[in-house]
């Protein structure tokens, strides 16, 4: 168990390593100047006191030689601080820390939301006995991967709040505010599970346990839920390992058409401005979550079927 544990944990390292280096490199090289827009020049760095812009570049170190800032930004890094906000003089983990939590909450709704919706599809759609009802659940999972986000967004604030009144359009209002933007998230997220899970688990009924469970007198949705499910779902546990990581990216969409706070609008205002420590914390941060997931997701792999630690456990005979 201890060599299956070690290996994720150093790919998750590197992936926090990558995440932090590709970041600082992109947005070290990426065109204009964070400083003259935060001293209020624009692109035009002369209508600013020269001595003034050249203080600030001190003071955030953007004057010293880039592998100079890389390593001492890296550095500081591991320890968690990532500096201050260019926008705001803010510490940079401050700022991620007040919109966490909008932004979990609402991950966290839209991931469980896809799990339910997506599962109960495929579990549905292969166990009916009725064809033409197998094809049309089957038809919508590549519908909801097509369909873009923001799309779903919109139609669901038209429907449910400005023609039928049930939800709010815009805002952090509670519970009810959550509904839409997390059915927004969920609607691609839940149709690539069910497009995993459905192919999982018509392999699982081909199999000889699923002929000698029959065999025993087992009903249809015995063998459905009791034993190809739990072989089947390992490929959409591992779906919904990768795709934890992507509901971060995808909240910055989902919070600028919802209007909630969150990390998405900081990130998108970080951008605009070239915040480079804090587009760097937001990166990071997602980078952290995606492995985070995917670690748990390695963890529930031997609860499912113990013969992965027995493999990974096994040293390969030299040929």
């Amino acid at each position: 168990m201890r060599r299956y544990v070690i290996k994720p944990l150093a790919q998750a390292v590197g992936v926090l390593w990558a995440a932090y280096t590709v970041s600082f490199l992109v947005l070290q090289y990426l065109p204009g100047d964070p400083v003259s827009a935060m001293a209020g020049a624009g692109a035009d760095s002369g209508q600013i006191d020269p001595a003034q812009l050249a203080a600030l570049r001190h003071q955030y170190g953007f004057d010293k030689p880039v592998p100079v800032q890389y390593a001492d930004h890296l550095g500081r890094a591991v320890l968690g601080d990532f500096g201050d906000s260019v926008s705001t003089g803010r510490p940079v983990t401050s700022t991620l820390a007040e919109a966490l939590p909008q932004t979990l909450q609402l991950t966290g709704a839209a991931l469980l939301l896809a799990v339910l919706l997506g599962g109960g599809l495929a579990v549905v759609a292969t166990c009916t006995t009725r064809r033409w009802l197998r094809q049309l659940l089957l038809s919508l999972p590549p519908l909801g991967v097509s369909v873009p986000t923001f799309w779903v967004g919109l139609m669901l604030v038209e429907l449910f709040s400005f023609r039928v009144r049930l939800f709010p359009a815009f805002g952090n209002d509670g519970l009810r505010g959550l509904v839409l933007p997390a059915l927004t998230l969920a609607v691609p997220t839940g149709a690539l599970v069910a497009q995993v899970l459905a192919k999982s688990l018509f392999t699982a009924l081909d199999q000889a346990y699923v002929e000698t469970a029959r065999a025993k007198g087992a009903g249809r949705l015995r063998i459905h839920l009791r034993h190809a499910l739990r072989n089947a779902s390992l490929p959409a546990l591992t779906i919904v390992g990768l795709l934890a990581g992507q509901l971060i990216a995808g909240s910055v969409v989902v919070e600028t058409v919802f209007s909630r706070d969150g990390l998405g609008r900081v990130t998108a205002a970080a951008v605009t401005v070239q915040d480079i420590p804090l587009v760097q914390g937001v990166v990071v941060f997602g980078a952290l979550i995606f492995v985070a997931a995917n670690l748990l997701v390695d963890l529930v792999y031997p609860l499912l079927d113990p013969r992965i630690v027995v493999a990974a456990g096994r040293k390969v005979s030299p040929v």
